[in-house]
């Protein structure tokens, strides 16, 4: 009872609340109407979006149709683009290469899922268009704020291969989607992929899946094609160039791996068949092209896809003129010479010698010639640009002594650097031509010396040459930081060196390099033109002109003589060692040098070096070849020469200075395992007196200066070749009174059987080793002094055909059998051998009867009777076949004396 009285009090409560007011009626009438006109909004807005994406689909499905009608004609690919030379001639086509189109009947089963597991794995389910794909690349296109994502089908590629505009707009893209469902509406699913197949680009002019087939297989049937294959195949449409199996093997296994992932996940092969799949090495050689330029134009394609985003498909079927700054004459001259076998060395069993080169106009940046290597074929691996090998000591003049030049204005060609055999913390280079304390810049550079190379890189600082090495656009990597940067970083090419070496010749500004002048469209109307290249200071005028001073002395009489030609060189060689423990032998060669018209590099070496593959010659190879190719490259250029260094003030001469001592003794030999002749003189008595050395070959009627500012009194000559006679002259020359005296006697030598002057391999570089303890410093082992040679003994009377006792010491080159030998009383003149120096023999008397034979250089002399014997004198050397010398010393009686040179007192 108490709970429905509460209940009524609580009833008769909310009776007695105020009344509504009439403010409030009204707001909540408004509140209803609102709520009306809101509904009202959007069913109109609904209505019209939908009427809206109706529009839009009958549009996008008409629009399908007309430009399916309209462009139904490029399903196949049809029409070239031309390329032309620096001079307008038609250098040649982009011909696309096709095959008969396939019937979808024909394409095995297992072939057609590898493409729809990697293009396309909802092909069989939607009607062009992937609503999922197109969902998935429109939240990255939203997150990117572009078009990055593509989301195509199958049906969509093929599409976009009938509506030629590459931009990546959203317009592009609804146009391709209505090009797409009018594809699928004429269409069969069949239908539409075989069309895809025989339609999509294979990398270069490579069409269709049977003319791929045939290009990286040789197989036009494709039911031979193997599991491995076909993956590689159908991992080329998503890159042709990038993932083309010929040109980068490994991007292409990489990228196959993948498809065979995906054709193992769809459940099309078993996990077994992938990994078997993925192990397979791609090792086919197609048939050598018959099409010029190749390697040209297939930089030119790569050049107009980065700077215009115009495709290999663009160009190749899209009728352009494209005018390049190929120069017709020394691109043909490079195409001769690495087609010529004499050129390179026999391969070891099925691999060949490779090579490559670049041949590049310094002063604007455009690349004359270009050679991608020996059979090189349209799309392949173009090691001009793509390959990464060690430059060894072609390096030097980028990374140690121009940026040396550039940081410390006290250093200059005459320079003194250190040559004396040592070590740099545990890295420890060695020297192939010997050690001395010191050495001029230029000489350092001429030989190819490694000490002076990595000390004055450690005085400069490694970063110092690292990073004018990035500046001349070498690819120099983290590895690279450490002082074996100074004979050769971790990869370069051709391309890059070629590059670097055009700022020495251009007086150190450096062009951005180029290949396309202009494109037309098949109309003619220009849509594309390169109106002239950044240029960029690089290095001092003064030290672009020295390094060239300097890189000429390389080419004159170092170890780049054989790339000279009739017109003035700088360069430099390099060479690389094999890098394998216990294995001889050289891993690469290289020379970069200059005109002062062009600027080339050349590498030689094998693709895979190994134990089996490694080349047994040195720089000179590719110097050879460098000189072969730039003889004819330069000869539509107006002849110039190289800019002179300016001359020093000449310092005031306070007083007339003593008249400098001639140099005595001068004296040789030949070293045949360094195929170089040694010199050694006698020092003159003037400190601070530095040597110089001229030679002439007999050929020639003057003598040229091939060596100065030499502190010691022995060097080597290296710039020999076999087979001629060379004759040499030292004087001393004193820098302060800028005086120099007199000639030295001439040494004069024959050559015979000697190779060309080869540079050292330089070691592999490799990363400085953490600190280790300090070994014990080895002692550094001394020469053992020579002998001094004895006073000839007074002789003893010999018997009838016999010497006399205590022969005399003939101190000439060889022994000195310079007296008769016979009956009468008195002492032989046999001297012994001796060391550089001294003409003469020991003299000795006898009576007797007769006359001494003469020896000559390979016999000894006979006795002879009546014989007097007497003084020896100087005599001619030889060379014999096994690159010993032996010469003679005739004394007046007929008796000879064996040396290793002459010496004259004139020059």
């Amino acid at each position: 009872m108490a709970d429905n009285d509460q209940n009524q009090m609580s009833r008769v409560n909310k009776n007695k609340e105020a009344p509504k007011t009439k403010s409030s009626t009204l707001t909540s009438k408004k509140k209803k109407k609102k709520g009306k006109k809101i509904g009202w909004i959007l069913f109109f807005t609904a209505v019209i979006a939908i009427f809206c994406a109706l529009a839009g689909y009958l549009f996008i499905m008409v629009s399908g149709e007309r430009l399916l009608d309209e462009n139904r004609d490029k399903l196949t690919a049809n029409g070239t683009s031309k390329v032309y030379d620096r001079n307008g001639n038609l250098m040649g086509e982009l011909s696309i290469q096709k095959s008969d189109p396939v019937n979808i009947e024909d394409v095995p089963e297992l072939l057609k899922a590898a493409f729809i597991a990697t293009e396309d794995k909802r092909f069989a389910e939607h009607n062009g268009v992937d609503i999922w794909s197109i969902g998935r690349a429109a939240v990255k296109d939203i997150m990117a704020r572009s078009m990055v994502e593509g989301g195509s089908t199958i049906t969509q590629q093929l599409a976009k291969n009938i509506f030629l505009t590459r931009d990546k707009t959203f317009f592009r893209k609804a146009t391709e989607v209505s090009i797409a469902l009018a594809l699928e509406r004429n269409h069969t699913k069949d239908e539409i992929l075989g069309m895809y197949l025989n339609r999509i680009n294979f990398g270069g002019p490579y069409y269709g899946i049977k003319a791929a087939s045939q290009r990286y297989f040789g197989k036009s049937k494709l039911d031979e094609l193997e599991i491995w294959e076909m993956a590689t195949l159908a991992a080329m449409p998503k890159g042709p160039s990038k993932y083309n199996p010929l040109r980068n093997p490994e991007l292409s296994k990489e990228r196959r791996a993948v498809v065979l992932t995906l054709m193992q996940q769809q459940g099309y092969i078993t996990a077994e068949e992938a990994e078997k799949a993925k192990k397979v090495d791609y090792n086919y050689k197609p048939p050598a092209s018959q099409q010029k330029y190749t390697a040209f134009i297939d930089f030119v394609m790569e050049e107009a896809e980065e700077k215009w985003g115009l495709t290999e498909d663009d160009l190749n079927i899209g009728g352009y003129q494209i005018y390049t700054t190929m120069d017709a004459n020394a691109q043909q001259a490079v195409e001769d010479e690495f087609n010529n076998p004499d050129n390179f060395e026999k391969g070891a069993g099925d691999a060949i010698v490779q090579g490559s080169m670049v041949i590049m106009n310094q002063h604007n940046g455009g690349i004359v010639a270009i050679s991608g290597g020996r059979e090189y074929q349209r799309g392949g691996f173009n090691r001009a640009f793509d390959s990464k090998r060690q430059p060894g000591s072609a390096l030097k003049p980028i990374v140690v002594y121009a940026p040396a030049l550039e940081s410390d204005p006290d250093l200059s060609k005459d320079s003194r650097i250190t040559n004396e055999k040592q070590c740099f913390g545990k890295y420890c280079p060695n020297n192939l031509h010997g050690y001395s304390q010191s050495v001029s810049m230029a000489e350092a550079i001429q030989r190819s010396e490694n000490i002076p190379a990595v000390w004055l890189l450690n005085k400069i600082g490694v970063k110092t040459g690292f990073e004018f090495a990035e500046k001349l656009g070498i690819s120099v990597t983290e590895a690279d930081q450490n002082l074996s940067l100074a004979l050769g970083a971790t990869g370069s090419n051709t391309f890059e060196m070629s590059r670097a070496f055009s700022s020495f010749a251009n007086g150190g500004e450096l062009h951005e390099a180029y290949a396309i002048k202009q494109i037309k469209n098949s109309s003619g109307k220009v849509v594309h033109e390169n109106k002239g290249t950044k240029n960029e200071r690089v290095m001092s005028k003064d030290t672009a002109v020295e390094m060239t001073d300097m890189m000429q002395l390389v080419v004159q009489d170092g170890t780049g003589r054989n790339a000279r030609i009739s017109r003035p060189v700088a360069g430099k060689t390099g060479t690389t060692q094999s890098g394998i423990t216990g294995v001889s032998g050289v891993r690469d060669v290289w020379f970069a040098g200059y005109t002062p018209e062009l600027t080339a590099a050349v590498w030689m070496g094998y693709d895979e070096p190994s134990s089996e593959r490694m080349l047994k010659q040195s720089s000179p190879m590719a110097a050879a070849m460098w000189g072969k190719i730039m003889e004819k490259a330069v000869q539509n250029y107006e002849a110039q020469n190289f800019p002179a260094l300016d001359a020093p003030e000449a310092p005031p001469v306070e007083e007339e200075a003593p008249q400098l001592q001639a140099v005595s003794n001068l004296s040789g030999s030949y070293n045949t395992e360094l195929k170089s002749v040694n010199l050694n003189w006698s020092a003159v008595d003037r400190g601070g007196v530095q040597y110089r050395v001229y030679r002439k070959e007999s050929s020639e009627s003057d003598y040229t200066r091939i060596q100065d500012s030499l502190g010691g009194t022995s060097t080597d000559d290296i710039g020999v070749l076999e087979g001629l006679t060379y004759s040499y002259y030292v004087t001393a020359y004193d820098p302060e009174s800028d005086q120099e005296s007199e000639p030295s006697n001439v040494f004069q030598i024959l050559i015979a059987g000697s190779a060309p002057p080869e540079e050292e391999p330089e070691p592999e570089p490799v990363p400085e080793p953490e600190e280790q303890p300090e070994p014990e410093p080895e002692p550094e082992v001394q020469p053992e002094p020579e002998p001094e040679p004895e006073a000839p003994a007074e002789g003893t009377p010999g018997g009838e055909n016999n010497p006399g006792q205590n022969p005399g010491n003939g101190q000439g080159n060889g022994s000195g059998n310079g007296s008769g030998q016979g009956n009468g009383q008195g002492g032989t003149d046999t001297g012994t051998p001796p060391g550089d120096e001294g003409d003469t023999g020991g003299s000795g008397t006898g009576s007797g009867t007769g006359e001494p034979e003469t020896g000559d250089e390979t016999t000894t002399p006979e006795p002879g009777t009546d014989g007097t014997g007497e003084t020896g004198t100087e005599g001619a050397a030889t060379q014999s076949g096994d690159g010993s010398v032996q010469g003679t010393v005739t004394s007046p009686s007929g008796g000879s004396t064996d040396v290793q040179g002459s010496t004259t007192t004139e020059p």
